[in-house]
């Protein structure tokens, strides 16, 4: 029995009515959640050895929380962006716990002061034009299962879906005449359209087609499927995308070691910087709820440029001017400034 509202009472009202009830967060994100605090138990019972029968707010120190990410980076061996996960996870308990225990207020910012850790080198992995290209290459459309694979992986790319968005297509949900566009259904059960090509738009209406799933009665099932003629899941999608990439890097070998349909998005989002399409319409394609989280593309994609022209950029001979620090009026400027 809790005699008060203490870390376990306030974790279990925080994972069971405040993210479902009230953030409205799916279940997915809510397990992410809770493997968040899991693997902070077990920190804290192997690290410090404090049981979690034991455990209270108070114990839970900004030093514990440092602690628990450190561990996660040195011990686990988690990624840099992993453990700023997690981070911000405990973030949003404790930002949430600070206005229901007002006595831990101070104990609650000081958490939310432990910064980030900082990745060396933030890396998107994407596909250029000509790697993406190669791998639709590698699809032989003279087969059903070929012509499949090619429309979903053409739509894939195309609409920048997660993998789940890709899986949850309903026929319905597909819209191929004027403006042809897709009905997306991501992250907190927050929908969005996503226009797509011409091509694009070609390849799912003669899809659906041959797949006899252009009449009304075929409007509520799943637009692509296995052999059970049930949606096609995550590992599915997967296996069919490593597979003609797999096939293309024999031929390229700069195609990255292992592609997930992860990077079908991420290559889009990248392509659309190049294009010069703003950053408010990327980040409405891929359904992004903070602009920052899209922003990382434009950052990037300037990365990319200021590298081709610092190669591009000629050696010019010396001007056998002076220094600007030989300048004595400009450095008494300077300093009194």
């Amino acid at each position: 029995m809790i005699k008060q509202k203490d870390f376990a009472y306030h974790l279990t009202t925080y994972l069971t009515v405040y993210l479902p009830s009230v953030k409205n967060f799916s279940v997915n994100t809510i397990r992410s959640y809770r493997d968040t605090f899991k693997l902070l138990i077990r920190y804290c019972e192997e690290e410090l050895r404090l049981p979690v029968g034991k455990l209270q707010i108070k114990t839970l120190s900004p030093q514990t929380i440092s602690g628990f990410i450190d561990w996660l980076k040195e011990k686990r061996g988690n990624s840099v962006a992993t453990a700023n996960q997690r981070l911000a996870a405990l973030h949003a308990f404790f930002k949430y716990l600070q206005n229901r225990e007002p006595q831990y207020l101070l104990q609650c910012q000081q958490i939310l002061a432990v910064d980030l850790a900082k990745n060396t080198k933030p890396i998107i992995d994407f596909l250029s034009v000509e790697e993406l290209q190669l791998i639709f290459s590698q699809i032989s459309e003279s087969s059903y299962r070929g012509r499949r694979d090619a429309a979903l992986l053409h739509l894939l790319y195309d609409s920048a879906a997660r993998v789940q968005e890709l899986c949850d297509l309903r026929v319905r949900d597909v819209f191929l005449k004027d403006n042809p566009h897709v009905l997306l259904r991501g992250k907190g059960g927050k929908s969005r359209y996503v226009p797509i090509v011409t091509d694009v738009a070609h390849r799912i209406a003669e899809y659906l087609v041959e797949n006899r799933l252009d009449g009304e009665e075929c409007k509520d099932r799943p637009l692509f499927f296995n052999q059970q003629r049930q949606k096609l899941t995550r590992a599915g999608v997967s296996y069919i995308v490593a597979k003609y990439a797999n096939s293309a890097r024999l031929q390229s070998p700069s195609i990255p070691t292992k592609i997930t349909p992860h990077i079908f998005r991420h290559t889009k989002a990248m392509h659309l910087c190049q294009a010069g399409i703003d950053i408010i319409y990327i980040r409405d394609i891929l359904g992004h709820i903070d602009l920052a989280t899209t922003e990382i593309y434009a950052r990037l994609n300037i990365e990319l440029l200021r590298d081709a022209l610092e190669n591009a950029y000629p050696e010019l001979p010396s001007h056998g001017l002076p220094s600007w620090a030989e300048d004595d009026s400009l450095m008494r400027m300077l300093n009194n400034l």
